[in-house]
């Protein structure tokens, strides 16, 4: 009986080890996740537009049709990323993932605060390559570590009424996801203006 009762523990462990481990190695061994599925169709470095979301053809799974939605396929192996976003008027997401799906950093238009989300993103060595300066502050500049060289950044904005729609879309079609090839430079600092001419002597 004692040994009957260790077996069958001994088999809910293992099962639930083998049913963890499949679930967390799932992501790096899928040959068909996100990333493949959108190599085809999506632009490296660049936003890509995915149609709207149909009942039983939609791009990626989980999509909601009152969102439209963009992507950017990142690699900063040949430098950092500049990503632009325009608000739109209802709602508008940017999400960042690593190449494995993996979710590591999110912003939206109220947590920005601004009519803009602008940032750049960049590898932990490339950030540690860039110029010190003290007058650029995380207000100022919003730099966004990845994980990994290569990625995908989701764009997307709300449509709250179907005629709507094209708004939102125009909005992320005008994002930009730019790769920059040189180092930003440290902002110099101002000359310091000339002496003043010296005092005329007076006569006596």
């Amino acid at each position: 009986m004692i040994r009957l009762l260790f077996t069958i523990i001994a088999g809910v462990l293992l099962g639930g080890v083998v049913h963890l481990v499949s679930v967390l190695a799932l992501p790096r061994i899928a040959t068909q996740d996100a990333y493949s599925r959108l190599t085809p169709m999506t632009t490296e470095n660049a936003v890509t537009a995915l149609p709207l979301a149909e009942p039983n053809n939609a791009p990626m799974p989980f999509m909601d049709p009152a969102f439209a939605v963009a992507i950017c396929r990142y690699d900063l192996t040949g430098g950092p990323l500049k990503l632009t976003v325009p608000v739109s008027q209802a709602y508008t997401s940017v999400s960042f993932y690593t190449r494995n799906e993996v979710a590591y950093y999110a912003i939206n238009d109220r947590s920005a605060g601004r009519k803009v989300i602008e940032l750049d993103l960049m590898t932990e060595e490339q950030h540690s390559e860039l110029p010190e300066d003290e007058e650029i502050t995380a207000a100022d500049r919003l730099i966004i570590d990845s994980p990994t060289t290569t990625g995908l950044i989701v764009l997307k904005a709300l449509a709250p009424e179907p005629g709507l729609m094209p708004q939102a879309q125009a909005s992320l079609a005008a994002s930009r996801c730019t790769l920059q090839t040189e180092p930003t430079p440290a902002k110099q600092p101002e000359p310091a203006p000339p002496p003043p001419p010296p005092a005329p002597r007076s006569r006596r």
